[in-house]
């Protein structure tokens, strides 16, 4: 058996390895960031580690552009689809480890590739004006209305077809 102090002096030798391992590790993973630009080059997005927008240049050419917004967060997607290789080789202190395959796997299914572009899920692309998103059906033509029945005629004085018109019901 070894000496209980040996044994306390080997168990706090690992730890303070462990810990100057994790202050590596968060380092490296803190220096990670992707940077990605639109496909007209007028937008620049960069994602930190976590796939947080941590920096927008928006060049004037696109400053009115209609779909400003829906190209920013495209951009941002991709930027956001490529940290799990950037997570890879930004943090060489634990390449090849199942820490390193489970984290990669993990942005993989936080931020996937995004769609292709003009792909909109469940249909054509909703119209630019809100007004023409909400255009009423046209009604089908209604049904002509049916002629009214002739009134009836006028009972003949004299003619009463009652059982109990000449008078009293309890004869």
């Amino acid at each position: 058996m070894s000496n209980p102090e040996q044994l306390l002096a080997s168990f706090d030798a690992k730890i303070a390895e462990a810990k100057q391992r994790g202050d590596r590790m968060q380092a490296e993973m803190a220096a990670v960031s992707v940077s990605e630009r639109s496909q007209d080059g007028q937008i620049a997005v960069k994602v930190n580690h976590l796939g947080n927008l941590v920096g927008l240049e928006i060049g004037h050419a696109v400053r009115e552009k209609a779909n400003l917004a829906d190209e920013i967060l495209r951009t941002v997607q991709r930027a956001q689809s490529r940290l799990a290789g950037a997570v890879q080789a930004g943090m060489p202190s634990i390449a090849g480890t199942e820490t390193m395959n489970e984290l990669v796997d993990q942005l993989h299914r936080e931020f996937p590739k995004p769609e292709p572009e003009g792909f909109v899920d469940g249909g054509p692309a909703a119209p630019a004006n809100d007004g023409a998103r909400f255009i009423a059906e046209e009604e089908p033509p209604s049904p002509p209305k049916p002629k009214p029945a002739p009134p009836r005629p006028a009972p003949e004085a004299g003619t009463d077809d009652d059982y109990f018109s000449d008078g009293d019901y309890l004869r």
